[in-house]
C-alpha cells in the first residue's frame, strides 16, 4: 500500500492513454490519495483557483502533489507552473513535470520556477509503469509533505 494519507494528488494530463496506465498502477499499489484530473491548462487553473465548474472547494481539493504534463492545449504547462509558483497560496505544492520534452529549455524554465522534479515520460508503456510506481513510492510513501506534519 502506498500513500497511507488521504492528501489529493492532482493529474494535470490531456493524454487518456497516459492517465489510463496512470490509474491502473494507482489501483495495483492500493494508493489511498484521492486523485483529480484536469486535461487542460484551463481546467486545471479553474480547479486551483475554485472557478468555473470547481466552485465547491470539496470538489476541487487544495492538491499536496501536483503531476504536471508540459504539452498541454491551450494554457501549456510551462505557463502552470510559473502562475503557480508565483502565486503565495499555491508556491508551497510540489509539482512534478511528467512530460515527453526532452528539450533543455524546458528543463531549465521548470527548474527555474522551481518544479520539485522532471521526469521524461518513457513512450514504453512497461518503462512508463515503472516510472509511475517511482514516483508513486517516491512522492506518496518516501517524502513527507508539508501539509502532512500539520495534520
Amino acid at each position: 500500500m502506498i500513500g497511507s494519507n488521504t492528501q489529493p494528488l492532482l493529474v494535470i494530463e490531456d493524454s487518456d492513454e497516459d492517465f489510463e496506465a496512470l490509474q491502473r498502477v494507482i489501483q495495483r499499489e492500493v494508493v489511498l490519495n484521492p486523485v483529480f484530473r484536469c486535461t487542460d491548462g484551463e481546467d486545471a487553473l479553474d480547479f486551483l483557483y475554485h472557478t468555473g465548474a470547481y466552485l465547491d472547494p470539496a470538489t476541487a481539493p487544495c492538491p499536496s502533489i501536483i503531476l504536471l504534463d508540459l504539452n498541454l492545449p491551450g494554457t501549456d504547462g510551462r505557463e502552470i507552473l510559473a502562475q503557480i509558483k508565483q502565486d503565495h497560496n499555491l508556491k508551497h505544492i510540489p509539482v512534478i513535470v511528467l512530460t515527453t520534452s526532452c528539450n533543455p529549455k524546458d528543463i531549465e524554465i521548470c527548474y527555474q520556477y522551481c518544479a520539485a522534479s522532471y521526469i521524461l515520460k518513457p513512450i514504453d508503456i512497461n518503462r512508463l509503469v515503472k516510472t509511475i510506481q517511482s514516483f508513486l513510492t517516491y512522492w506518496l510513501d518516501i517524502v513527507i509533505l508539508p501539509d502532512a506534519v500539520s495534520n
